[in-house]
Protein backbone atom coordinates (compact mmCIF):
# COMPACT_ATOMS: atom_id res chain seq x y z
CA UNK A 1 0.00 0.00 0.00
CA UNK A 2 2.87 2.29 0.50
CA UNK A 3 4.53 1.76 -2.31
CA UNK A 4 1.70 2.55 -4.25
CA UNK A 5 1.15 5.94 -2.38
CA UNK A 6 4.45 6.63 -3.16
CA UNK A 7 4.74 5.63 -6.59
CA UNK A 8 1.37 7.97 -7.03
CA UNK A 9 3.14 10.86 -5.18
CA UNK A 10 6.28 10.80 -7.63
CA UNK A 11 3.71 10.34 -10.22
CA UNK A 12 1.92 13.39 -9.98
CA UNK A 13 5.10 15.46 -9.22
CA UNK A 14 6.46 14.23 -12.21
CA UNK A 15 3.30 15.53 -14.19
CA UNK A 16 3.75 18.90 -12.47
CA UNK A 17 7.40 19.63 -13.10
CA UNK A 18 6.61 18.30 -17.10
CA UNK A 19 3.71 20.74 -17.05
CA UNK A 20 6.11 23.62 -15.83
CA UNK A 21 9.29 22.21 -18.31
CA UNK A 22 6.72 22.70 -21.38
CA UNK A 23 5.29 26.23 -20.42
CA UNK A 24 8.71 27.09 -19.76
CA UNK A 25 10.22 26.40 -22.98
CA UNK A 26 6.85 27.53 -24.99
CA UNK A 27 6.26 30.97 -22.78
CA UNK A 28 8.88 31.79 -20.98
CA UNK A 29 8.59 32.90 -16.92
CA UNK A 30 5.15 33.43 -17.97
CA UNK A 31 4.33 30.05 -19.41
CA UNK A 32 6.11 28.25 -16.81
CA UNK A 33 4.03 29.99 -13.94
CA UNK A 34 0.50 29.39 -15.86
CA UNK A 35 1.76 25.89 -16.40
CA UNK A 36 2.78 24.87 -13.12
CA UNK A 37 -0.06 26.12 -12.04
CA UNK A 38 -2.48 24.51 -14.30
CA UNK A 39 -0.67 21.45 -13.51
CA UNK A 40 -1.09 21.40 -9.96
CA UNK A 41 -4.76 22.22 -9.93
CA UNK A 42 -4.69 19.09 -12.51
CA UNK A 43 -3.72 16.80 -10.21
CA UNK A 44 -6.16 17.92 -7.72
CA UNK A 45 -9.18 17.81 -9.84
CA UNK A 46 -7.69 14.28 -11.31
CA UNK A 47 -7.48 13.07 -8.09
CA UNK A 48 -11.37 13.60 -7.11
CA UNK A 49 -12.63 13.04 -10.59
CA UNK A 50 -10.61 11.86 -13.12
CA UNK A 51 -12.67 8.31 -12.36
CA UNK A 52 -15.94 9.91 -13.30
CA UNK A 53 -14.41 11.37 -16.45
CA UNK A 54 -12.90 8.27 -17.93
CA UNK A 55 -16.48 6.13 -17.26
CA UNK A 56 -17.86 9.13 -19.23
CA UNK A 57 -15.36 8.55 -22.14
CA UNK A 58 -16.32 5.01 -22.49
CA UNK A 59 -20.16 6.07 -22.45
CA UNK A 60 -20.82 3.43 -18.96
CA UNK A 61 -24.12 2.78 -17.73
CA UNK A 62 -24.24 2.16 -14.25
CA UNK A 63 -26.11 -0.71 -13.01
CA UNK A 64 -27.55 -2.86 -10.15
CA UNK A 65 -29.37 -5.99 -9.02
CA UNK A 66 -32.38 -4.95 -10.85
CA UNK A 67 -31.03 -3.96 -13.97
CA UNK A 68 -27.74 -6.50 -13.98
CA UNK A 69 -28.37 -9.29 -11.64
CA UNK A 70 -26.06 -11.55 -13.01
CA UNK A 71 -22.61 -9.49 -13.49
CA UNK A 72 -24.11 -7.08 -10.22
CA UNK A 73 -24.25 -10.18 -7.88
CA UNK A 74 -21.10 -12.11 -9.04
CA UNK A 75 -19.00 -8.76 -8.56
CA UNK A 76 -20.78 -8.43 -4.83
CA UNK A 77 -19.82 -12.15 -4.15
CA UNK A 78 -16.49 -11.63 -4.93
CA UNK A 79 -15.79 -8.32 -3.08
CA UNK A 80 -16.88 -10.02 -0.22
CA UNK A 81 -15.19 -13.15 -0.38
CA UNK A 82 -11.54 -10.41 -1.13
CA UNK A 83 -13.39 -8.43 2.22
CA UNK A 84 -13.59 -5.19 -0.13
CA UNK A 85 -16.46 -3.09 0.14
CA UNK A 86 -18.89 -3.42 -2.89
CA UNK A 87 -17.96 -0.96 -5.67
CA UNK A 88 -20.05 0.47 -8.31
CA UNK A 89 -20.91 -1.64 -11.68
CA UNK A 90 -20.82 -0.22 -14.99
CA UNK A 91 -21.64 -2.23 -18.52
CA UNK A 92 -19.79 -0.09 -21.52
CA UNK A 93 -21.75 -1.77 -24.49
CA UNK A 94 -18.77 -2.55 -26.54
CA UNK A 95 -18.47 -5.80 -29.02
CA UNK A 96 -14.75 -5.88 -27.96
CA UNK A 97 -14.05 -8.59 -24.80
CA UNK A 98 -12.33 -6.25 -21.76
CA UNK A 99 -12.96 -5.00 -18.35
CA UNK A 100 -11.12 -2.51 -16.19
CA UNK A 101 -11.71 -0.52 -12.36
CA UNK A 102 -11.38 2.59 -11.82
CA UNK A 103 -11.86 4.97 -8.72
CA UNK A 104 -9.32 6.61 -6.16
CA UNK A 105 -9.12 4.25 -3.38
CA UNK A 106 -11.31 0.95 -2.20
CA UNK A 107 -13.95 2.75 -1.17
CA UNK A 108 -14.48 5.08 -4.37
CA UNK A 109 -14.41 2.50 -7.02
CA UNK A 110 -16.01 1.33 -9.34
CA UNK A 111 -15.34 -1.57 -12.23
CA UNK A 112 -16.54 -2.03 -15.57
CA UNK A 113 -17.05 -4.68 -17.94
CA UNK A 114 -17.86 -4.59 -21.69
CA UNK A 115 -21.45 -5.81 -23.26
CA UNK A 116 -18.79 -8.36 -25.74
CA UNK A 117 -17.04 -9.40 -22.76
CA UNK A 118 -20.05 -10.35 -20.71
CA UNK A 119 -21.65 -12.34 -23.35
CA UNK A 120 -18.34 -14.32 -24.57
CA UNK A 121 -16.94 -15.51 -21.58
CA UNK A 122 -18.37 -18.45 -19.85
CA UNK A 123 -19.53 -17.60 -15.70
CA UNK A 124 -16.71 -18.99 -14.61
CA UNK A 125 -13.98 -17.14 -16.89
CA UNK A 126 -16.09 -13.49 -16.12
CA UNK A 127 -15.38 -13.88 -12.54
CA UNK A 128 -12.11 -14.80 -12.77
CA UNK A 129 -11.52 -11.37 -14.95
CA UNK A 130 -13.89 -9.22 -12.39
CA UNK A 131 -11.69 -10.68 -9.59
CA UNK A 132 -8.79 -9.68 -11.57
CA UNK A 133 -10.47 -6.15 -11.83
CA UNK A 134 -11.16 -6.64 -7.79
CA UNK A 135 -7.69 -6.70 -6.86
CA UNK A 136 -6.53 -3.68 -9.12
CA UNK A 137 -8.75 -2.27 -6.06
CA UNK A 138 -7.80 -4.15 -3.36
CA UNK A 139 -3.97 -3.50 -4.47
CA UNK A 140 -4.83 0.54 -4.94
CA UNK A 141 -3.61 0.36 -8.65
CA UNK A 142 -6.82 2.12 -9.46
CA UNK A 143 -5.60 5.44 -8.60
CA UNK A 144 -2.06 5.64 -10.19
CA UNK A 145 -3.66 4.10 -13.54
CA UNK A 146 -6.64 6.46 -13.07
CA UNK A 147 -4.51 10.00 -13.23
CA UNK A 148 -1.93 8.84 -15.58
CA UNK A 149 -4.81 8.10 -18.11
CA UNK A 150 -6.61 11.35 -17.99
CA UNK A 151 -3.22 13.63 -17.05
CA UNK A 152 -1.53 12.00 -20.13
CA UNK A 153 -4.53 13.66 -22.67
CA UNK A 154 -3.94 16.92 -20.39
CA UNK A 155 -0.49 17.05 -21.48
CA UNK A 156 -0.55 16.69 -24.84
CA UNK A 157 -3.85 19.30 -24.99
CA UNK A 158 -1.17 21.49 -22.64
CA UNK A 159 1.80 20.90 -25.52
CA UNK A 160 -0.44 21.80 -28.68
CA UNK A 161 -2.02 25.08 -27.26
CA UNK A 162 1.35 25.96 -26.24
CA UNK A 163 1.93 29.13 -29.20
CA UNK A 164 -0.75 30.64 -26.34
CA UNK A 165 2.00 31.20 -23.97
CA UNK A 166 3.48 33.90 -25.40
CA UNK A 167 5.85 35.92 -22.40
CA UNK A 168 5.40 39.80 -22.41
CA UNK A 169 8.80 40.54 -24.02
CA UNK A 170 10.09 39.80 -27.63
CA UNK A 171 13.17 37.40 -25.45
CA UNK A 172 10.42 35.28 -24.30
CA UNK A 173 8.22 34.29 -26.97
CA UNK A 174 8.42 30.65 -28.12
CA UNK A 175 10.37 30.49 -30.80
CA UNK A 176 8.57 28.80 -33.55
CA UNK A 177 10.93 25.33 -34.32
CA UNK A 178 10.97 24.95 -30.25
CA UNK A 179 7.33 24.97 -30.19
CA UNK A 180 6.78 22.57 -33.23
CA UNK A 181 9.01 20.10 -30.94
CA UNK A 182 7.83 20.48 -27.91
CA UNK A 183 4.44 19.82 -29.58
CA UNK A 184 5.85 16.41 -30.33
CA UNK A 185 8.15 15.83 -27.76
CA UNK A 186 6.00 16.55 -24.81
CA UNK A 187 3.39 14.12 -26.00
CA UNK A 188 5.97 11.58 -25.82
CA UNK A 189 7.17 12.51 -22.36
CA UNK A 190 3.75 11.97 -21.15
CA UNK A 191 3.82 8.34 -22.45
CA UNK A 192 6.80 7.53 -20.62
CA UNK A 193 5.28 8.77 -17.10
CA UNK A 194 2.59 6.98 -17.96
CA UNK A 195 4.14 3.80 -18.97
CA UNK A 196 6.88 3.81 -15.60
CA UNK A 197 3.71 2.63 -13.87
CA UNK A 198 5.41 -1.00 -13.98
CA UNK A 199 3.87 -3.72 -15.87
CA UNK A 200 4.08 -6.07 -13.15
CA UNK A 201 1.09 -5.04 -11.66
CA UNK A 202 -1.05 -6.62 -14.31
CA UNK A 203 0.91 -9.64 -12.58
CA UNK A 204 -0.23 -8.82 -9.32
CA UNK A 205 -3.80 -7.89 -10.17
CA UNK A 206 -3.67 -11.80 -12.16
CA UNK A 207 -2.35 -13.56 -8.91
CA UNK A 208 -4.57 -11.40 -6.73
CA UNK A 209 -7.64 -12.46 -9.07
CA UNK A 210 -6.77 -15.84 -8.81
CA UNK A 211 -7.09 -15.42 -5.17
CA UNK A 212 -10.11 -13.55 -4.70
CA UNK A 213 -11.44 -16.34 -7.11
CA UNK A 214 -10.13 -19.38 -6.29
CA UNK A 215 -9.55 -20.27 -9.55
CA UNK A 216 -6.58 -19.29 -11.68
CA UNK A 217 -7.46 -21.65 -14.62
CA UNK A 218 -10.53 -20.04 -15.07
CA UNK A 219 -8.65 -16.07 -15.32
CA UNK A 220 -6.02 -17.92 -17.62
CA UNK A 221 -8.67 -19.24 -19.29
CA UNK A 222 -10.07 -15.73 -19.86
CA UNK A 223 -6.99 -14.15 -20.72
CA UNK A 224 -6.26 -16.29 -23.59
CA UNK A 225 -10.06 -16.35 -25.00
CA UNK A 226 -10.25 -12.21 -24.61
CA UNK A 227 -6.41 -12.42 -26.76
CA UNK A 228 -8.07 -14.09 -29.30
CA UNK A 229 -10.57 -12.58 -29.73
CA UNK A 230 -9.65 -8.63 -28.90
CA UNK A 231 -7.52 -8.04 -31.61
CA UNK A 232 -10.07 -8.63 -34.14
CA UNK A 233 -12.84 -6.25 -32.36
CA UNK A 234 -11.97 -2.54 -32.66
CA UNK A 235 -12.99 -0.70 -29.07
CA UNK A 236 -14.32 2.71 -30.40
CA UNK A 237 -13.76 4.19 -27.24
CA UNK A 238 -10.98 3.52 -26.55
CA UNK A 239 -9.68 4.09 -30.31
CA UNK A 240 -10.63 7.85 -29.43
CA UNK A 241 -8.51 7.88 -26.22
CA UNK A 242 -5.25 5.45 -26.27
CA UNK A 243 -4.04 6.85 -22.87
CA UNK A 244 -6.73 4.82 -21.26
CA UNK A 245 -5.33 1.34 -22.94
CA UNK A 246 -3.35 0.53 -19.69
CA UNK A 247 -6.81 0.63 -17.42
CA UNK A 248 -8.07 -2.17 -19.54
CA UNK A 249 -7.06 -6.14 -18.96
CA UNK A 250 -5.91 -6.56 -22.30
CA UNK A 251 -4.63 -3.35 -24.77
CA UNK A 252 -7.77 -2.52 -26.20
CA UNK A 253 -5.96 -0.91 -29.31
CA UNK A 254 -6.14 -2.54 -32.72
CA UNK A 255 -3.69 -0.10 -34.62
CA UNK A 256 -0.59 -1.79 -35.23
CA UNK A 257 1.41 1.13 -34.67
CA UNK A 258 -0.76 2.41 -31.67
CA UNK A 259 -0.79 -0.62 -30.15
CA UNK A 260 2.78 -1.74 -29.74
CA UNK A 261 3.25 2.05 -28.78
CA UNK A 262 1.02 2.18 -25.67
CA UNK A 263 1.58 -1.57 -24.57
CA UNK A 264 1.50 -1.16 -21.10
CA UNK A 265 0.59 -4.82 -20.44
CA UNK A 266 3.02 -8.20 -20.12
CA UNK A 267 2.34 -10.90 -22.67
CA UNK A 268 -0.76 -12.58 -22.38
CA UNK A 269 0.90 -16.26 -22.92
CA UNK A 270 3.24 -14.91 -19.63
CA UNK A 271 0.34 -13.99 -17.67
CA UNK A 272 -1.15 -17.68 -18.55
CA UNK A 273 1.75 -19.32 -17.69
CA UNK A 274 2.18 -17.62 -14.25
CA UNK A 275 -1.67 -18.15 -13.53
CA UNK A 276 -1.53 -22.25 -14.49
CA UNK A 277 1.89 -22.61 -12.66
CA UNK A 278 -0.35 -21.07 -9.49
CA UNK A 279 -2.28 -24.49 -10.11
CA UNK A 280 0.72 -26.35 -10.14
CA UNK A 281 1.63 -25.32 -6.61
CA UNK A 282 -1.91 -25.81 -5.40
Amino acid sequence: MFGNWLKTSILMAGIVALFGAVGGMLGGKQGMLIALLFGGAMNVWAYWFSDKMVLRMYNARQVDETSSPYLYNMVRGLAQRGGLPMPKVYIIDEEQPNAFATGRNPDHAAVAATSGIIRMLSERELRGVMAHELAHVKNRDILISTISATVAGAISMLAQFGMFFGGSRDDERPNPILSILVMILAPMAAMIIQMAISRTREFGADRGGAEISGDPEALASALAKIDAYARGIPMHAAEAHPETAQMMIMNPLSGGGLRGLFSTHPSTQERVARLREMMVGR
